[in-house]
């Protein structure tokens, strides 16, 4: 508990480079939310060469071209934003790719997605997330009392603030992945923070005396080994999906990575910490089971 001001401080920095880079800068929004046209290739012969496919593409006055091994090293992902004029301009330069790899590649798959799709997509997603930190708002508030989920609800923002402040520092692709990704994350942060909210339940039950400062601290140091254990293990499997994953999911384990840092951090030296501030005292809840309460020196006995 010490070293809240410090996280806060840390935390609010983030938050405003965040908020400043995005309205500088803003998100570098992939095909799903912008539009455009993204075709699957496979070499005829050999494996591609993705290089080489760039030099090609770089005649053809079409704008950005991503492209990435997908699958196998003879498969190429190309993508392109949305072209002017509509289908026709999107047909139009779907010939001129065509024109330039016919001899040497295949064309497995071709996938167009619309301004209208695009902007649905958009839309979807924010209700998605919004609606799911209202769900999660209610049940802690139903669980808990209402500083724990208001608590939650700083801490899940301040996940989100952040991971949307990756983006926009690494400049990734954000699309409907990076929106499974914070999801996810919010997820993983929420379960973390929902043990050690549980753990601060129970000894707010037990212990009606001790400083609340003090009080935070066991609970969380009580439950700091499952933290860091569950945080170790998700963090090695998805370095193993970050190298060993291939291009197409490394985008998604890497904004993974980054949050399942975020989200063990927040939980806590964001959303137990900022309990304080929002006026939590202890012999806020019923006595345990038992009707009965530890003296203010069982902490400290516990502790040691």
């Amino acid at each position: 508990m010490r070293l809240r001001p410090w996280a806060f401080l840390l935390s609010t920095l983030i938050s405003m480079v965040t908020a400043i880079g995005f309205i500088l800068y803003g998100l570098n929004v992939g095909i799903d939310f912008r539009g455009g046209t993204l075709v699957e290739l496979q070499a005829k012969q050999g494996n591609a060469d993705i290089a080489e496919l760039r030099r090609r593409f770089a005649g053809l006055n079409i704008g950005d071209v991503q492209l990435q091994e997908f699958g196998g090293p003879n498969l190429v992902l190309l993508r392109y934003g949305e072209q002017p004029g509509g289908e026709p301009g999107q047909q139009a330069a779907l010939r001129r790719v065509r024109s330039v790899i016919d001899a040497d590649y295949e064309v497995r798959r071709t996938e167009v997605v619309g301004p209208t799709v695009s902007a649905e997509l958009v839309q979807v997603s924010v209700v998605g997330v919004i609606l799911s930190i209202l769900a999660v708002l209610l049940y802690l508030w139903f669980r808990f009392e209402w500083q724990f989920a208001l608590g939650a609800m700083i801490a899940t923002l301040h996940d989100i603030t952040a991971m949307i402040g990756f983006f926009v520092l690494t400049r990734s692709d954000f699309d409907i992945t990076s929106i499974a990704a914070i999801l996810t994350i919010v997820g993983y942060s929420l379960n973390d923070t929902v043990v050690i909210y549980d753990r601060i339940r129970e000894m707010l039950r037990k212990h009606k005396r001790v400083p609340i400062a003090e009080l935070l601290d066991i609970a969380i140091n009580s439950t700091l080994t499952r933290t860091v254990i569950t945080a170790s293990t998700t963090f090695l499997a998805l370095l193993g999906l970050y190298f060993f994953g291939g291009e197409v999911i490394q985008g998604f384990t890497a904004s993974m990575l980054i949050g399942v840092v975020i989200g063990t951090y927040s939980s806590i030296f964001i959303a137990a910490p900022i309990l304080i501030y929002l006026g939590l005292k202890p012999g806020g809840f019923g006595a345990s089971a038992g009707g009965e309460t530890e003296d203010d020196e069982a902490p400290a006995r516990s502790r040691a």
